[in-house]
């Protein structure tokens, strides 16, 4: 099985919102996902809070062959250092 990492459309008419998600490349567009990796929003004016990523998960997807789509690379070149630095920062020191 193929695998992308790709935006699923969800919101109304003229007011779209997206969820970066893993999914069957054969499946169409907003066909059923394997996992929901983050979302974004194009409405939102500050463009740093337009999208949330989930970068472990995002990762493992890749390191089992995930291809993201050309938008979703975008995204991910903008954004994901960001998301990691965050989590990185949530996540509570190694103890010895």
């Amino acid at each position: 099985m193929a695998v992308r990492i790709r935006m699923k459309r969800m919101g109304r008419r003229n007011r779209p919102y997206y969820r970066i998600v893993a999914i069957d490349s054969r499946q169409p567009r907003d066909g059923k996902v394997l996992e929901d990796l983050g979302t974004y929003d194009p409405s939102i004016r500050d463009t740093d809070s337009r999208v949330t990523l989930r970068p472990a998960r995002i990762k493992y997807w890749m390191s089992k062959g995930a291809l993201p789509s050309e938008n979703v690379q975008v995204l991910l070149r903008k954004y994901l250092k960001k998301f990691e630095d965050a989590e990185a920062a949530a996540a509570p020191p190694p103890s010895a």
